[in-house]
């Protein structure tokens, strides 16, 4: 499976180079598991898929884990190395096999039609084209393929959602990686062309106040057949 590279046949530089963010994610992601019920998440996200799986924005690997045995490979993409190399290292621990590769989510490097299904981790929050790197996700599967996602964006009433705009515009993107509060996903995946399936929203810590950055959804999505 060729990945993209220069004209002078070297690698492509990293898409994304945030090493303080990424150490911060690291500590931040793997204490979470437990604490906000991640890992339960994760079971429920990947639960029941098969065959060949992409994973746009694998992060430091987390996923791996929770795939169940009936997928035949998980090809990791994450543009962040620092975040790459955690994933390496969690993939040799997966119980299925995993590559994990550079790659931004606008141009992903891998064959057209080339996956039964597609995961989406909270990273359309971080993309920098969420339109565009949706072509992609729609290029890359099979017709009939499957998106799992799960994801973090716009909730709350008009003083909530008036505030996520208003972090998105200024501080937030810059101290959390590119991370953006106020996208819509299920928006953006029906906007793309995908039919959507079941998905649920909810609040993610579910005790305590609603933050600007707590309210997520879970679901499933096909690329159309025809």
């Amino acid at each position: 499976m060729p990945l993209r590279s220069t004209a002078a046949g070297k690698p492509a530089r990293d898409a994304v180079h945030r090493p303080l963010f990424a150490r911060y994610y690291a500590r931040v992601s793997v204490a979470a598991e437990t604490r906000m019920g991640m890992g339960g998440i994760r079971e429920r996200l990947l639960a029941g898929l098969s065959g060949r799986v992409l994973e746009v924005g694998a992060g430091n690997g987390l996923n791996f884990a929770h795939y169940p045995g009936t997928v035949s490979e998980v090809v990791g993409i994450e543009p962040e190395r620092t975040l790459r190399q955690l994933a390496v290292d969690a993939a040799v621990r997966a119980g299925v096999p995993v590559d994990v590769v550079p790659g931004a989510a606008e141009a992903l490097p891998v064959k057209s039609e080339a996956f039964d299904a597609v995961v989406l981790s909270l990273v359309l929050c971080s993309v920098r084209d969420v339109p565009r790197a949706l072509g992609e996700v729609r290029r890359v599967l099979r017709p009939g393929g499957e998106v799992r996602f799960f994801e973090h964006g716009r909730g709350g009433g008009r003083a909530m959602t008036a505030t996520q705009r208003a972090l998105d515009l200024t501080v937030w993107p810059r101290l959390n990686g590119g991370c953006h509060v106020s996208r819509d996903p299920v928006a953006a995946l029906r906007s793309a062309g995908f039919e959507l399936g079941p998905y649920r929203s909810f609040l993610m810590p579910d005790k305590g106040p609603a933050l600007p950055m707590s309210y997520c959804v879970l679901g499933t999505a096909w690329r159309p057949e025809a």
